[in-house]
């Protein structure tokens, strides 16, 4: 038998062009989450760098616009490398705490940025990355595609944890992937904040028999600040984004969410045996077992994906 413990999903707005000051109060969350008793703290996709939501960087097909690219240079510019303060400040929050963290970022490798999601462990610091394998839509205009070389799962006390982001959430392969590797706490940042999405997690908890837990931001135009392109219209009150984050067991109960009011930590009691008892009548291997057709085969620059931790 495993003893339960307590998970978190935050729902907060990133500072946008100030990615230090989203990953300080991204540690605040966080140590208000572990003051809670929790053990696993998971935040929204591009959390720190910002995502550009209502934004055209001026390229309309066949063009660059100057105002786009000096939009790009300024995102660019509040993109984060990984060996720099404000990883470093997120990694200081779980060493004292003793958290795991999965948080999403926009990570900056040369002249191209993606969007990806960090690991954090209490012990051990930042211990792993995904990036996105392929951003929706216009996002493609602005970041770059991951590969199967950042598909881990990380085995832990708490269970396994694997992250996918948005709309990879729509990619069967990738799910399936995140499946056969025992992923029990299926973590899913998002920006999705639609009605629509609560549905998909709880699909996919009853499809993968694991805890899902789905963070959004909540964040409104006032944010952005006065340079922020936006489709959605430029009053200071106007939410950008609303939330909608939750967690969700195995049986595709919600436990916590989804909320849609503003800034805030959601909780939940995760029980790791309910993941066994939800797998009795559906699993990828083993006791009434899917075919392993469903098994993803990845690239051949792919690296071993469950680590031990």
């Amino acid at each position: 038998m495993s003893t339960p413990f307590t998970s978190a999903v935050v729902q907060m707005a990133s500072v946008p062009n100030d990615p230090l000051a989203t990953a300080e109060k991204a540690a605040l969350r966080l140590r208000e989450a572990a003051e809670n008793g929790a053990r696993l703290v998971v935040f929204p996709e591009a959390l720190i760098g910002g995502y550009p939501k209502g934004a055209s960087f001026g390229a309309p097909i066949g063009m660059r616009k100057p105002e786009g690219r000096a939009a790009f240079a300024r995102y660019h510019a509040s993109a984060i490398d990984l060996d720099g303060p404000e990883v470093a400040c997120l990694t200081e929050a779980c060493t004292e705490t003793g958290v795991f963290a999965v948080v999403g970022v926009i990570e900056r490798d040369g002249a191209t940025l993606y969007c990806t999601v960090l690991y954090l462990d209490g012990a051990k610091g930042l211990v792993g990355k995904h990036r996105k394998l392929m951003p929706t839509a216009g996002e493609r205009l602005i970041w770059g595609f991951g590969d199967g070389s950042t598909m881990p799962a990380f085995k832990t006390d708490l269970g396994t944890i694997g992250a996918v982001i948005c709309w990879e959430n729509y990619m069967p392969a990738l799910r399936m992937h995140m499946y056969h590797q025992g992923v029990s706490l299926y973590c899913a940042p998002t920006a999705d904040d639609r009605d629509t999405w609560l549905p998909t997690m709880q699909h996919i908890a009853l499809e993968g028999r694991t805890f899902v837990l789905t963070a959004c931001q909540h964040i409104t135009r006032a944010a952005y600040g006065p340079d922020h392109e936006s489709a959605l219209g430029d009053e200071p009150d106007r939410v950008m984004m609303r939330g909608g984050s939750a967690i969700v067991s195995p049986m595709g109960r919600v436990l916590a969410g989804p909320d849609f009011n503003g800034e805030t930590v959601l909780y939940a009691e995760i029980d790791p045996d309910e993941v066994m008892r939800a797998k009795f009548d559906f699993d990828v291997t083993g006791h009434y077992a899917r075919p392993d057709v469903f098994q993803l085969i990845v690239d051949s620059r792919a690296k071993p994906a469950v680590r031990e931790i």
